[in-house]
């Protein structure tokens, strides 16, 4: 395991410095298993876009749909308990036996991949959403098993899934002009016509203003997410807490700089300073001191919240 866990120490080091400094506040064993889940998301998603730690260009060839099928076997393989021995397939292994975890949580992140490489059309907001779940929601499933819920649990799973649907429409608010030159639209099409505009134009600088007013309205969406998310960390030991509060407040802090910015928000990709991070790590810790007061299971119904499938 040693040499499973270093790689995947070194991958979230160079891949996410804002997981990375979240992660530092779990104990021993959480985090481990935390790097280990990161560790198998940051390679398929590398495999399944060409990239190297989500950037640039790889060396691999093989046509999208060729690097799909590698994902899926590789990953049934280590669901199965049978992983290729020191890559991160052995990681998702590990985590598996060590969690209970249910395979169809990994199962729906590679549907996420299936989504983006058949470039599926985005009609409705219910699409995104369903996007959101399959890419970043399920994620967040995991990481709560990886804290200590038991997978049956499925309300406060329900919390967890939030605050990975949060995470993922707050990137897409950031990322709206960056994906679409790499041919990938999220905002769907019902929103597009809301504000007049056209999918194979409405990234056009003439467009910034009205587009600027879809990404507010999708940071406000995240943001009924990550509340509803906070309901589930009262579930939490104290240092889960911590760490899943300062990533809210981190995520969602890039978020909300996105919609003050408006247009200019869009111009540039907009990230949070060390001292902003630092300043979220310390306010969630006030956070998760009040959590079990102040947002208590099993919370407020879930109300308009898309919910993940049974």
């Amino acid at each position: 395991m040693s040499d499973v866990l270093a790689n995947a120490r070194d991958a979230i080091a160079r891949g996410s410095k804002s997981f990375a400094l979240a992660s530092r506040l779990f104990d021993g064993p959480t985090r481990d298993r935390a790097m280990l889940l990161y560790a198998w998301c940051r390679h398929t998603d590398d495999v399944i876009d060409g990239q190297v730690l989500g950037e640039g260009r790889n060396d691999d060839r093989r046509p999208p749909a060729e690097r799909l099928a590698e994902v899926h076997w590789e990953t049934e393989r280590a669901l199965a308990g049978n992983p290729t021995p020191g890559t991160t397939y052995e990681a998702l292994a590990l985590v598996v036996q060590q969690t209970g975890m249910p395979a169809r949580y990994p199962r729906d992140l590679i549907q996420g991949f299936r989504i983006d490489m058949e470039a599926r059309p985005f009609l409705t907001f219910d699409d995104t959403l369903t996007y959101c779940y399959h890419v970043a929601g399920c994620v967040g499933v995991m990481m709560a098993i990886v804290m200590g819920v038991k997978p049956d649990k499925r309300a406060v799973l329900e919390r967890a899934c939030d605050l990975g649907m949060s995470f993922q429409l707050n990137n897409i608010a950031r990322d709206v002009v960056e994906d679409a030159m790499n041919g990938r639209r999220y905002i769907p099409d019902d929103w597009l016509a809301s504000v007049r505009l056209e999918p194979d134009s409405y990234v056009l600088e003439r467009n910034r203003r009205q587009l600027s007013r879809l990404v507010a309205r999708l940071v406000f969406k995240a943001e009924d997410f990550e509340e509803s998310a906070r309901f589930g960390t009262s579930a939490l030991g104290n240092r889960a807490a911590w760490a899943v509060l300062a990533a809210a407040r981190i995520y969602g802090g890039i978020g909300r700089k996105v919609r003050g910015l408006e247009e200019e928000g869009l111009a540039q990709r907009v990230s949070t300073t060390k001292a902003e991070k630092a300043r979220a790590v310390a306010l969630a810790l006030g956070d998760a001191l009040v959590r079990k007061q102040r947002w208590p299971m099993p919370g407020p119904p879930r109300d308009g919240l898309w919910t993940m499938p049974e």
